[in-house]
C-alpha cells in the first residue's frame, strides 16, 4: 500500500479476499490430510500415496492463492 488513503477501499476488498482464500486452502488442506489418515486407519492407504497427496494438496493451494494475483473483476478469459 501506498500514501494514498484513496486506495484504501482496494486495500480492503483485497484483504477480504485473502481471507476467503485462506480459509479455503486451510479447510482443504486439513480436509485432505484428514481423508488421508482414515484411509490410512483402514488400511486403503500407503505412507506413498499420503505423501504424494500431500504434495499435490499443497500444489491447488499455491495455485489457489495466485488467483489473488488477478484484478478483482477479471474472470477466466479464454481464447
Amino acid at each position: 500500500m501506498q500514501d494514498d488513503l484513496r486506495k484504501l477501499p482496494e486495500f480492503i476488498a483485497l484483504s477480504h479476499r485473502v481471507g476467503n482464500v485462506l480459509r479455503a486452502n486451510i479447510a482443504f488442506a486439513i480436509g485432505t490430510k484428514a481423508v488421508f489418515m482414515v484411509l490410512t486407519f483402514t488400511g486403503h492407504a500407503s505412507l506413498w500415496l499420503a505423501i504424494l497427496a500431500d504434495m499435490g494438496a499443497s500444489l491447488v493451494v499455491v495455485f489457489n492463492g495466485l488467483r489473488l494475483l488477478r484484478a478483482p473483476g477479471e474472470r477466466d478469459k479464454v481464447q
